[in-house]
């Protein structure tokens, strides 16, 4: 018997293997809902986000390096879930001088005390690393079941919250009158609506008509809330990082709202309006030394494209032509990206070439008629590059050579599998700068699982865009196909490995679909 109350902790680590080794997912989702239905309600938050395989911490400050070296493991399960995520939390409190010790004192006594079966399930909880195919459609879908409501209700509450684990609790203990409470709340962050791709302006307005064309801005998503005094920005994972971008807030604080819900992108521009490489704003906003020097001398600008929130008015479900219009009620016009209404194809097509003259990446075309799908990718909104790129995440790295000798150069480029594994489509070192070489060098080597003699290989958390010049079929590579001329453009540490491009998009490109 484990010696605190609540669920043992083996019971999901058993459910997860369990989930693992099915591939129907009627099954998963089964298996997933009796063991959700099972939680009590203080556990049910971070059992979900357990067998979503994430820590509801998000991040602990733990590395492969600190579990590495595991200690002997207990021959009797006795840990909950609840003490495990009690342990956590204490992780993820941990900062300053002498973190890092407490921080190994902390995983030496939780470690302890599980199982071997147990252990290598909170390696991989920690390491985000738990491939078991359980993806957030499989474990809505098992919330739903496990507490006997409609599952768009989950969805939308998981939207609305920003939060999956938020939503399954709310659902497993206050049913679906709860999940309907869950609203727009300004100050707590929204999963952003993302957008799908198209071959090219006319394909895009094959598929949506009427649109609006806009500029597609090389810059980081930002969401940013305001009410009243109090500003808080958030990055597309909704990470908060109010502190990084002072400019920011002050830009939102000057609008004449009292409460205000904002969709846009952070930038760094130069003198002429031209935007900097994506990687001068990546590494601005990422960093947290000097920001006031750093906004001296790299300053971002703040361009909104939507609204969700305005003065007391929710705009989540508001057609696309009402969001935009309080959008420029409320933000003036040189704080909004560049828009048009595209009667033509050829207005369209003169729209982009603007744009692309101006050092921007292409344009996005949207729906006028479709509300704000929080968190969802669908046909409401396409993007359009003049170039092939995909969002692919790094798999392993190989040590260089010559002059690239102490740096991970050649990296292995995998895409989205549906049980939320990767297939490897090819490797490339093309592209790939001094600075972007050192950059890559040491994250890669935070998240390193293993390695041989000449390969690194890392949790697949790093998205890269890659441009390529085509797909063609290759017997290669277990998904059949690889990229003809593959190149690094930028790295992408704000988006997700969950948010990168999926075979099936890469398939459809060698088939010109």
């Amino acid at each position: 018997m484990p010696s605190g109350s609540g669920t043992p902790l083996h019971r999901l680590v058993d459910v997860s293997s369990a989930v693992r080794d099915t591939s129907s997912r009627k099954a998963k989702i089964a298996l997933l809902a009796a063991c959700l239905a099972d939680l009590g309600p203080a556990e049910s938050a971070a059992g979900v986000a357990f067998l979503s395989g994430a820590p509801r911490q998000r991040q602990t400050g733990a590395g492969w390096a600190a579990l590495r070296d595991l200690p002997p493991p207990a021959e009797q399960p006795e840990l909950t879930v609840s003490e495990v995520d009690a342990a956590l939390e204490r992780l993820a409190a941990l900062a300053g001088p002498g973190s890092r010790g407490a921080r190994l004192q902390e995983l030496e006594r939780l470690l302890n005390r599980a199982t071997g079966a147990e252990q290598t399930f909170l390696v991989a909880l920690i390491l985000g690393d738990l491939r078991q195919g359980a993806l957030a459609g499989v474990m809505t879908e098992a919330v739903a079941q496990a507490a006997a409501v409609p599952v768009a209700d989950v969805r939308r509450a998981t939207m609305l919250g920003g939060d999956l684990a938020l939503a399954a609790q709310t659902a497993l203990t206050e049913g679906v009158e709860g999940l309907r409470r869950i609203r727009l709340e300004v100050g707590r962050p929204v999963a952003p609506m993302l957008a799908g791709t198209a071959a090219d302006v006319e394909a895009a307005l094959g598929k949506i008509a009427p649109a609006a064309v806009e500029w597609k801005l090389d810059g980081a998503r930002i969401q940013v809330h305001r009410s009243d005094g109090d500003v808080r920005v958030f990055t597309r994972s909704l990470d908060e990082v109010t502190d990084r971008v002072p400019e920011v807030v002050a830009a939102v604080l000057a609008l004449p709202v009292s409460a205000i819900v904002l969709d846009g992108e952070a930038i760094a521009l130069r003198d002429d309006g031209r935007p900097h490489p994506f990687q001068v704003t990546a590494s601005r906003f990422a960093s947290r030394r000097d920001v006031d020097g750093q906004r001296r001398s790299v300053p971002l600008t703040a361009l909104f494209f939507d609204v969700l929130h305005a003065d007391g008015d929710d705009l989540i479900d508001r057609p696309a032509t009402e969001r935009f219009a309080a959008l420029a009620a409320a933000v003036p016009e040189p704080m909004r990206v560049p828009r048009m209404i595209a009667a033509t194809g050829a207005e369209a097509a003169a729209f982009l070439e603007d744009a692309l003259a101006r050092g921007h990446e292409g344009v996005m075309v949207k729906a006028l008629t479709e509300p704000y799908a929080a968190g969802g990718r669908g046909g409401a909104w396409l993007k359009v590059k003049p170039r092939h790129t995909l969002d692919l995440v790094v798999l392993a790295a190989e040590w260089g050579h010559g002059r690239r000798r102490g740096w991970l150069s050649n990296l292995h480029l995998g895409a989205r599998l549906p049980d939320g594994s990767f297939c490897m489509l090819g490797k490339t070192f093309k592209g790939l700068t001094d600075a972007m070489l050192q950059w890559q060098t040491e994250r890669l080597l935070e998240l390193e699982t293993g390695r041989t003699a000449y390969r690194v290989d890392v949790r697949p958390e790093l998205v890269v865009e890659i441009a390529f010049d085509g797909v063609q079929r290759s017997p290669r590579y277990p998904g059949g196909v690889a990229l003809r001329f593959a190149r690094v453009l930028h790295h992408r540490p704000d988006k997700r490995a969950d948010e990168a491009d999926t075979l099936e998009s890469v398939q459809a490109i060698r088939d010109g679909a």
